[in-house]
């Protein structure tokens, strides 16, 4: 499987980044092919709803999201993987899921009433946050539902929501709350 993680951390080697390598790691154990799309390094803007995609015209920004859509096209797995930021998905992982809006194709007949149609994909989910309270990660998770699965139509294969590691202020600890190993087994086990 080729499998796209975009990972909407602006912090490399921090919780969330270290939660993806250990996904990496079990998927390439397991022969799949992996790509890590960093937006911490990237220039993305949220789409301005200009609708240009919608009368045949490329996204009219110019931005990072361009060197992005080919390996979205290519992908047959999308991981999103974020830190919590004020409940939910951060800034920047939701800019990237704005504009593949401009990749949806028309629908004259598009299920549970949307009215375009996204490609099929897999997708998941990984999530850090500092706390780790029953309801967390209720937000983020309510925003993939609606979002990935219901909206844009892709197949949930799981998700690892990987509270209790520390962060802003205190010392980042993901090491000992077993989570690097949950997602390594996720990305090993995948199929």
């Amino acid at each position: 499987m080729n499998i796209l993680i975009v990972v909407g951390s602006g912090l490399k080697r921090g919780n969330t980044d270290r939660l993806v390598d250990a996904f990496i790691n079990g998927a390439n154990e397991a022969g799949h092919q992996v790509t890590k799309a960093f937006l911490g390094d990237k220039a993305i803007n949220g789409c301005n709803g200009c609708n240009a995609c919608r009368w045949g015209k490329p996204c009219v920004q110019k931005d990072d999201m361009q060197e992005l859509y080919p390996l979205y096209k290519e992908c047959d797995m999308v991981v999103l993987a974020s830190p919590l930021y004020f409940w939910t998905i951060s800034a920047r992982l939701k800019a990237f899921l704005e504009r593949l809006y401009a990749v949806a194709e028309k629908d004259d007949h598009p299920p549970k009433g949307r009215y375009e149609k996204h490609a099929e994909k897999d997708c998941a989910l990984l999530m850090t946050a500092a706390d780790d309270f029953f309801w967390t990660f209720e937000q983020a998770v309510s925003y993939y539902r609606f979002n990935c699965v219901n909206y844009l139509g892709w197949s949930d294969k799981g998700m690892v929501l990987a509270g209790g590691c520390g962060g802003s202020p205190d010392k980042r600890h993901i090491e000992d709350t077993g989570h690097l190993e949950a997602a390594y087994m996720f990305g090993k086990n995948l199929s």
